[in-house]
C-alpha cells in the first residue's frame, strides 16, 4: 500500500465494538505531579485500569513519569521513593496484566543535563530490572534508544529530553534498524515540532531527523511533554502528541481551551495502522472526536494538518 492510502484508512473507531485489532497499542505519558511527589492522582490508576479492560498488546509511556528535574536535586533514596510509587501504580498492574510496558526517558525522569546525572542513572537501573519481553532489534541501550518488533511493525524508542538534535549516534543507529516495508513508529518524550502554546521551543526541532524519517519510511512519531492530545501528519509523516495524565494540561497552538486528559490507542491490521483515537472522561470512555481539535498546528517551525483531513 502507498504512503498516502496508508494515511487514507485512518479513522476513529470506537473500542466498545467490533472485534479486537490484530495489534492494540496504548500510549501513556506525563503522569507526574509535583516534584518529588511519590503519590499520583486519583485519575491514573482510573486510566490504568480502564487500558488492562482493553487488554492491548502493549503500552508506550513517552516520558515523565516521575517529578524530579530541579534543582536542589532530590537524593537518591527520594528518586527510588519516586519509582517505587509508580510502579505500585502502573507498572505492577499492567505487569500483573500480562501487558508489556515500553517506557522512553522523559525530562523530569533523566534529565540529560548537567546536574542530573543521578536521577539518569537510576532510571536506566529501575527500568533494566523490569525490561520488558520483546523481540529487540537494538537493546543494548534500553531503556534510552532502543528498537524493537511487534506484529510486523517496528517500534523505537528516541532518547529525546534535551532541546534540539538528537544526542549521540542514535540517528545511525535508527538507519541500522529500520529496513524493509514494515510500518515504522518512533517515540519520545520532546515532539519533533511544536504542539502547544508556550512550548514552542521545548522541542527536538531538527530539519535532519525528518528527513530520515523520509528516507527511512518512517510512519509515525509518538511525542509527550507539550500536555495536549493532537493527531497530526506533515509530508508524509504522523506526528502524534499525548495529552497528561498528571498535572499541567495546556493549550494547543491555534486553540483557547485546555487538552483534556486522556490516554492514546493505535490500532493496527495486518500490520498496518487502522485507527487513532483518544479516551477522555472520568473513566476514560469517551473519545475524543477529532473535529472538536484545529484543523491545523501552525507554528514558525511546522504546519501539521489534523490527521483525519489529509486524503
Amino acid at each position: 500500500m502507498g504512503r498516502s492510502a496508508f494515511w487514507a484508512v485512518l479513522v476513529c473507531l470506537s473500542l466498545l465494538a467490533g472485534p479486537a485489532a490484530a495489534l492494540r497499542v496504548v500510549v501513556i505519558s506525563d503522569l507526574n505531579g509535583s516534584y518529588g511527589s511519590t503519590s499520583y492522582s486519583n485519575r491514573v490508576p482510573v486510566a490504568i485500569q480502564r487500558i488492562i479492560e482493553m487488554k492491548p498488546d502493549l503500552v508506550i509511556s513517552t516520558g515523565d513519569m516521575v517529578a524530579g528535574q530541579r534543582k536542589p536535586v532530590l537524593g537518591a533514596g527520594e528518586v527510588r521513593a519516586m519509582w517505587a510509587g509508580f510502579h505500585r501504580v502502573v507498572s505492577d498492574p499492567l505487569a500483573q496484566a500480562g501487558i508489556p510496558l515500553a517506557v522512553t526517558p522523559g525530562n523530569h525522569d533523566a534529565s540529560a543535563y548537567g546536574g542530573f546525572e543521578g536521577e539518569r542513572k537510576i532510571f536506566g537501573e529501575e527500568w533494566r530490572a523490569r525490561k520488558p519481553d520483546l523481540r529487540f532489534l537494538d537493546g543494548a541501550d534500553y531503556p534510552f534508544f532502543y528498537a524493537f518488533e511487534m506484529e510486523g511493525v517496528r517500534f523505537a524508542s528516541l532518547d529525546a529530553t534535551t532541546l534540539g538534535p538528537l544526542r549521540g549516534d542514535q540517528m545511525a543507529r535508527l538507519s541500522k534498524v529500520v529496513k524493509g516495508s514494515e510500518p515504522t513508529v518512533t517515540f519520545s518524550h520532546l515532539p519533533l515540532w511544536p504542539f502547544a502554546q508556550k512550548r514552542e521551543r521545548e522541542i527536538i526541532g531538527d530539519p535532519a531527523l525528518e528527513a530520515l524519517y523520509h528516507d527511512l519510511g518512517v510512519d509515525l512519531h509518538l511525542s509527550g511533554h507539550h500536555h495536549a492530545y493532537y493527531p497530526g501528519w506533515k509530508d508524509g509523516v504522523a506526528y502524534i502528541s499525548q495529552a497528561c495524565l498528571g498535572g499541567g494540561p495546556r493549550v494547543l497552538i491555534g486553540d483557547s481551551t485546555r487538552s483534556g486528559h486522556s490516554f492514546t490507542v493505535l490500532e493496527f491490521e495486518n500490520g498496518e495502522l487502522g485507527s487513532v483515537t483518544a479516551y477522555e472522561g472520568a473513566e476514560f470512555l469517551t473519545p475524543i472526536d477529532p473535529k472538536s481539535l484545529p484543523a491545523e498546528i501552525r507554528s514558525r517551525k511546522a504546519v501539521l494538518k489534523r490527521l483525519d483531513l489529509v486524503r
